[in-house]
């Protein structure tokens, strides 16, 4: 019963940190980001798993959003341009790429191909649709 109760208050933790997040895809991002790190750090911890999961959880969720950012810009990227888009960190452990693969028929969206490699391993393969989005205002 104590563990249940230790991974229910972990993710209301979780859930206050991505209530900062901007977009939906930075929420699930931080939330999963949040609650990976969270169980992590609580198993890492051996003296104090309530510290670890908390650390592992904040430090989570910061890193869960920035990964999305980086997956919503390049594709947002690859979408507008019609072209790949490669990201890579400073040493090459990571590498984040979108390529543009065709429009969805009758749509104005368009299939955006990611993959994520970490240290030379795929960690991320799917397909996603970005759409185009078209802004009215009314005028006087």
């Amino acid at each position: 019963m104590k563990h249940i109760k230790k991974v229910f208050v972990l993710f209301v933790i979780v859930g206050l940190f991505s209530t900062a997040a901007c977009t939906p895809y930075h929420t699930q991002g931080a939330v999963t980001g949040g609650a990976v790190g969270g169980v992590t750090g609580a198993f890492l911890d051996h003296s104090n798993p309530w510290r670890g999961g908390v650390i592992g959880a904040a430090l989570g969720a910061v890193v869960g959003a920035t990964l999305a950012d980086i997956s919503y810009r390049a594709s947002r990227e690859a979408y507008s341009t019609g072209r790949p888009v490669e990201y890579r960190t400073e040493d090459g452990r990571g590498v984040y790429r979108a390529d543009p693969e065709g429009y969805v028929d009758g749509t104005r969206c368009r299939r955006i191909h990611e993959r994520l490699w970490e240290n030379g391993r795929l960690v991320k393969d799917e397909i996603r649709e970005v759409c185009e989005g078209r802004r009215y205002e009314r005028g006087y």
